[in-house]
């Protein structure tokens, strides 16, 4: 499997990266079982472990999905995090087709589709083909969302020449397509840790609620047919029963959420010291060198994106078991004044306060205090069985309960019912210890998406959604060219599959 992985980015998508981590981390999640055979089992073990690469890792679909967003922020700090500013071209909306990250995961991405389509000419049973196109439809979803061309290949077609390529609306309406068809053959959910029919349920959602934005994402419009499906969709979830809100919030991120979550849909499973992704890079990118365990003193949020919060949010932060006990380190946002869990005030390794600052910039240069600008975010809470460099246990989250009544209350709002919208809104919030809203908009549902899916890779597609992705924001400033409303494709692919068309501006 391993090898067929391979073989379909190297000669039908592009020339793979050098970087020696890819390349680790890309042998290491791949399943080899099933090579040159019809061992199905295997293969679709392989397929799910393909996910791993792209959505887990801090540098794939989460850097180009959060980086470029007002809620995340890569700063330099100094001689750490610089890395010839791939991490400030993102946040400020100066990449190029160039950038390492966006071409690494175009690759990865098309990892998945390989081989999820590879296993269908192997004579799968109806439940495996239909898992396997369902992570294939996933997988092309990302790729149409985030570059509008999707490159795609029949099951058992050589690799030797180019892929072919689908764009725009339709590559969704095939996607759609998929999902329709292969419905009625996967599982019923949970366990959320396999593709199931409420995931295909959650993402046709997506598929009716951004088939506007597809079509044209400057100017997107929302047909009131597509969001009935949308509604529909929600209630066939809603009313299974299955899923309610988890008495913690931070439970569907736990170690052990595979079995405390409520509300996930559908997870990467990850099993802590023997195998599974890098959910770990969730804590490690935030947390300073001093603290438990020693991170990689990074990634932020800002303070006009904390600011949204109110002061009872349990979505801003909190003590958790098994955690905070263990280390001092709260889940959800740190900020202020950091301690060990005897209560002991921490220092950087300068000696001064470890007070986690609202105030950060893009690139810090005073050496008094680059070490703990920015507010650092702890939405995975640490499995410290795991925690020494080995998988850790957190399955790895992709939809939730909350997910379909936001979907659906954006779908009544924007078909003219914003009082039925409203109500699921005001479910969330107060599940969230929040108080209502009084009436509901487009804004202030936007900033509810924000509070509620923060970190998880949703909010460069909200923005998008909503009209706001190119507008200026802290670290990020003037009103960008439309052009960044989806990424170049990478000129190393262009070099090796004729079939791709560099998008429009670059």
């Amino acid at each position: 499997m391993k090898l067929k992985v391979l073989t379909y980015i190297l000669a039908s998508t592009c020339c793979i990266s050098s970087c020696t981590k890819l390349d680790e981390t890309l042998h290491s999640t791949v399943s080899t079982g099933g090579i040159g055979s019809n061992n199905v089992d295997a293969l679709l073990k392989g397929a799910y472990n393909a996910m791993r690469v792209p959505y887990q890792q801090q540098d794939g679909v989460w850097a180009l999905q959060e980086h470029s967003t007002d809620e995340c922020l890569g700063p330099t700090r100094g001689g750490d995090w610089d890395d010839n500013g791939i991490w400030r071209v993102l946040h400020a909306h100066k990449w190029t087709a160039d950038h390492a990250y966006v071409n690494n995961t175009f690759n990865n991405l098309g990892g998945v589709v390989f081989s999820s389509t590879d296993l269908l000419q192997y004579s799968p049973s109806a439940s495996q083909a239909a898992q396997a196109r369902f992570l294939r439809a996933f997988a092309m979803f990302d790729i149409l969302d985030i570059w509008n061309q999707v490159p795609y290949r029949d099951p058992g077609e050589s690799t030797v020449g180019a892929s072919r390529v689908r764009k725009g609306s339709e590559a969704l309406d095939y996607i759609m397509s998929e999902l329709n068809a292969i419905i009625k053959d996967l599982p019923d959910g949970p366990p959320a840790n396999q593709a199931n029919k409420d995931a295909a349920r959650v993402l046709l959602m997506k598929c009716y609620l951004n088939k506007g934005v597809i079509a044209n994402r400057a100017a997107p419009t929302f047909d009131n047919a597509d969001m009935a499906q949308v509604i529909t969709l929600a209630d066939q979830i809603i009313t299974s029963g299955r899923y309610k809100f988890s008495t913690d919030y931070f439970d569907n991120f736990a170690p052990d959420n595979d079995t405390k979550s409520t509300e996930n849909i559908f997870t990467a499973n990850n099993v802590g010291g023997a195998e599974g992704g890098d959910v770990r890079s969730r804590w490690y990118m935030g947390l300073h060198y001093n603290q438990n365990p020693s991170g990689w003193n990074g990634f932020t949020t800002l303070s006009d994106f904390y600011n949204k919060f109110d002061a009872a949010d349990k979505r801003r932060g909190e003590s958790y078991p098994g955690m905070t006990d263990k280390s001092g380190i709260k889940a959800g946002f740190l900020i202020g004044q950091q301690y060990d869990q005897t209560g002991k005030a921490l220092t950087d390794r300068k000696g001064h306060p470890l007070a986690f600052t609202a105030a950060v910039k893009i690139k810090e240069t005073d050496p008094n205090t680059l070490e703990f600008t920015g507010i650092r975010v702890m939405k995975y809470t640490i499995d410290y069985a795991s925690s020494d460099g080995t998988f850790a246990n957190n399955d790895y989250v992709f939809y939730r309960y909350s997910d379909v009544l936001l979907m659906k209350a954006e779908a009544m709002l924007r078909s003219g019912n914003a009082a039925g919208g409203l109500t699921l809104v005001n479910q969330v919030r107060a599940a969230r210890n929040v108080t209502p809203f009084a009436s509901l908009t487009l804004d202030n549902l936007l900033d509810e998406l924000g509070r509620e899916f923060y970190f998880e890779c949703h909010r460069r597609t909200d923005l998008i959604r909503f009209g706001k992705f190119l507008d200026p924001w802290q670290e990020k400033d003037g009103t960008d060219d439309p052009k960044y409303l989806i990424y170049p494709i990478p000129n190393r692919q262009l070099a090796v599959n004729p079939n791709l068309e560099q998008n429009p501006g670059y």
